[in-house]
C-alpha cells in the first residue's frame, strides 16, 4: 500500500526525503547557481536538475538543492570544484535519517557514487534472456534497470529478437 508522505501537503518545488521512497540512481543534467525558489530567503543555492523527467510514473521529479555536504561529494565524484562540470554524472539519492540540522535530527537527502553495474554481454543466458525480455516487452527498460547495455549489444538483441519471429 502506497502511503503519503506528511511533508508532500509542503509542495516544495526541490526534492526532499518526502519524495524519495528507496535508493534512487540519477543522472545529472545540470547544476546551476539559483535564487531561491521557494522565496523565503534571498539566498543563492547550488540547484541540480536531472536528466529523468519522472520519479515514479506520473510524478515529476524535482531540482535538487545541493548543501554544502551533497556539493563536497559531487566535488568528490566530479574531480572538479566547478559546478559546470557537474554534468552527465550518475548518482545515487538516498534518505539519511540523521542529518543535523539547527541542533535537530531530521532526514535529509545525501549524494554517493551508485553501485558498479555489470554490462550485459552478447552470448549467454543473460543475452538470451535480455533477447526474450525484449520479445516479450517490446522494450529493453527491464533489462536496463538491472544492467548496463551498451548501443551495441541493444543492436545485437534487436537483431537476435527479429530474427526468431
Amino acid at each position: 500500500m502506497e502511503k503519503t508522505h506528511y511533508r508532500k501537503a509542503f509542495n516544495s518545488p526541490y526534492l526532499s526525503s518526502a519524495d524519495i521512497v528507496e535508493r534512487e540512481v540519477l543522472t545529472v543534467k545540470q547544476v546551476k547557481l539559483e535564487l531561491d525558489k521557494t522565496k523565503k530567503t534571498k539566498d543563492h543555492f547550488n540547484t541540480m536538475y536531472f536528466a529523468e523527467q519522472e520519479i515514479r510514473k506520473g510524478e515529476p521529479l524535482k531540482p535538487m538543492i545541493l548543501n554544502a555536504t551533497n556539493s563536497k561529494m559531487m566535488k568528490t565524484l566530479t574531480d572538479s570544484a566547478f559546478i559546470d562540470d557537474w554534468v552527465d554524472v550518475r548518482i545515487m539519492v538516498y534518505v539519511d535519517h540523521n542529518v543535523r540540522m539547527m541542533g535537530e535530527t531530521m532526514d535529509g537527502l545525501r549524494i554517493c557514487a551508485p553501485p558498479v553495474r555489470k554490462k550485459l554481454m552478447a552470448g549467454g543466458v543473460q543475452f538470451d534472456n535480455a533477447v526474450e525480455a525484449y520479445k516479450r516487452d517490446g522494450n529493453l527498460d527491464a533489462v536496463k534497470a538491472r544492467v548496463d547495455v551498451p548501443q551495441d549489444i541493444e543492436a545485437l538483441i534487436k537483431q537476435a529478437a527479429e530474427n526468431v519471429l
